[in-house]
């Protein structure tokens, strides 16, 4: 792919996924997200769950408009670059509170409902390498956009091996038609460790070949980290619940229509890995 080929596909993807999470927020959907960013910024006595969630869902709404006007050069790129910001890092800030931890194993690292905050730190890296690529070196952008798939694969990962997440997938899996074959040869936890083991194990041979330059295990990890993704995107259709007539996406659809945020992400690797550039080198 091209420097505008995967520039187009990345600012697509994130269209996509913040147009239907915004859409969901508008029409009320996961008001448990909502009432837990309010208690943790003290909001409650200020503004209502309903009036958060149509604010929330208008500023989602806005971002792939300001992302297209600056990526045809018709508004400053610091637009959409702030707007990612505080879209990004407020709720990733609520990581400090206790509720995103499962208390009974220990709260951090184990995590619970953070799943779907934690991945917010994919988008930033994204925005940057839209706008201001240019400014940084090719190794730099290609880190930036490993690190949150890393962290996702990883951690997401590890708490495959915890039972608690074991049978919180199980609605997941159980009714995928690509995975449900996984509990007729194995028991509910020894399907998760090994999609919990598939994760981690290409997550770190990804870094791998990164580091030693090897085009062909980047792509090869690259590859089956992208299948994680793309597999959960089929949960939409195959997962209860995912989907609602009534607010589009539901808490579900909302964790894993984020996931094209990481599809972006390996996205600019690939694109990155097939370029010939020295260290500390910049493409124009």
């Amino acid at each position: 792919m091209t420097l505008n080929t995967t520039r187009t596909l990345v600012a697509t993807l994130l269209s996509i996924s913040f147009i239907l999470i915004g859409i969901s927020f508008l029409l009320g959907a996961n008001p448990k997200t909502i009432d837990t960013h309010l208690a943790f910024y003290g909001l409650e006595g200020f503004i209502t769950t309903i009036h958060f969630s149509r604010w929330a869902g208008t500023c989602f709404l806005l971002f792939p408009v300001a992302l297209w006007f600056a990526k045809s050069a018709r508004i400053s790129p610091m637009i959409p670059m702030v707007m990612a910001l505080l879209l990004s890092v407020l709720p990733l800030l609520t990581l400090l509170s206790p509720e995103p931890w499962v208390a009974s194993l220990g709260g951090f690292p184990v995590i619970g409902s953070g799943q779907g905050i934690i991945k917010y730190a994919a988008v930033m890296p994204l925005v940057i390498f839209l706008f201001f690529h240019h400014r940084f070196t090719a190794r730099s952008i290609m880190w930036a956009n490993y690190l949150p798939v890393a962290m996702v694969l990883l951690w997401i990962g590890a708490m495959k091996f915890y039972a608690f997440e074991a049978n919180a997938i199980v609605p997941l899996v159980e009714t995928s038609p690509l995975m449900s074959w996984l509990y007729r040869l194995f028991s509910v936890q020894m399907a998760s460790n090994l999609i919990g083991s598939f994760d981690i194990l290409f997550a770190l041979l990804l870094a791998l070949g990164l580091v030693i330059k090897s085009r062909s295990l980047v792509m090869l990890s690259g590859v089956a980290c992208l299948s994680v993704f793309l597999m959960t995107q089929t949960f939409l259709f195959s997962a209860p619940n995912a989907l609602s007539p009534d607010t589009l996406l539901n808490r579900l659809g909302q964790f894993v229509v984020k996931d094209l945020w990481f599809i972006a992400n390996l996205a600019v690797l690939h694109f990155y890995s097939r370029q010939r550039t020295k260290p500390g080198e910049k493409l124009s």
